[in-house]
């Protein structure tokens, strides 16, 4: 079957029944789509693509790991909304020509006060709306913690987890959704994989023996991308932990020869690699947990 909302439910279903089911990704499905697309054409599609030999299939997600990849998409939303009402709020603020040094705890500090201040300046209604998203804003500092408290114990009390988060960077966000996304990692033959799986890898341009790199592909996974570029750059402000990194020679080398921006996808590319080892072969890194810093 073709890989969509539903067929890991499907899958699992179909398992349970005696079947061995295989889920293509749409991407591979869709170069054999012959004319319109139908459903007709959709199942020929996928029963000419099940033929080739080399095709990769997706891993079949349990109900546990559904359910985690669920939570941080949830909380992903959540701060974009979060985001998009503390924007609003200053907007709003500045029309009535009320501005606020940058920062969460300035705007959230400083804002009954600059009402109450500009109460006779202000209109009512707009009093009301600002109150309104004020509000939202609360409620939605609520729920992300909320959530975050669950993700937090998922981290504690998951093995996988807990072996991830011995790497140097890596804290509960990135163990939670990576075993969320591969489970073990059973579905890639090595690190490598992985990597480009997340779009950490730089873009292939071939032809006559000649070959162009140029920036990364950015296909896959975004999330779990931008948390490992996150996990990178917190290792890169912390240079006085290099040292007790097994990696740590190498870092401090490319760091003279590497342009900031390039050293961090560099270092997201091993973390990346890293986890993926520590997850196949279920084991902790090579580092003390006392000598891991703070990671995500």
């Amino acid at each position: 079957m073709e890989a969509c909302l539903s067929a890991h439910f499907v899958s699992r279903t179909l398992r349970s029944l005696g079947f061995e089911p295989w889920i293509f990704p749409a991407i591979y499905v869709r170069l054999f789509i012959k004319g319109q697309k139908n459903d007709f054409n959709d199942a020929e599609a996928i029963a000419e693509a099940a033929l080739r030999p080399n095709l990769k299939t997706v891993a079949e997600k349990s109900q546990d790991q559904l359910d985690r990849q669920a939570l941080h998409r949830v909380r992903s939303r959540l701060m974009s909304r979060r985001t998009a009402t503390i924007n609003q709020i200053r907007a709003f603020l500045i029309e009535q020509g009320i501005t606020v040094r940058n920062g969460l705890n300035a705007l959230k500090s400083s804002f009954p006060t600059n009402l109450e201040e500009r109460q006779d300046e202000m209109s009512s209604r707009m009093r009301v709306l600002l109150n309104g998203l004020y509000g939202d804003w609360l409620w939605l500092d609520e729920r992300i913690d909320t959530i975050s408290r669950e993700i937090e114990e998922i981290s504690r009390t998951e093995e996988n987890c807990a072996n991830a988060m011995t790497i140097p960077g890596i804290g509960l966000l990135i163990s939670t959704a990576m075993v969320a996304a591969i489970g073990q990692g059973e579905a890639f033959d090595r690190g490598r994989d992985f990597t480009t799986w997340i779009g950490l890898i730089p873009r292939q341009y071939c032809t006559g023996g000649r070959t162009v790199l140029g920036r990364i592909s950015k296909r896959g996974s975004r999330y779990l991308r931008m948390l490992f570029v996150q996990a990178a750059n917190v290792v890169l402000m912390r240079p006085h932990h290099w040292p007790s990194f097994s990696f740590g020679d190498w870092l401090a080398q490319a760091a003279t020869r590497m342009h900031r921006s390039k050293l961090a996808i560099a270092l997201a590319i091993k973390l990346a690699r890293i986890a993926w080892s520590v997850l196949r072969h279920g084991r902790l890194f090579d580092v003390s947990r006392d000598e891991v810093m703070a990671g995500i």
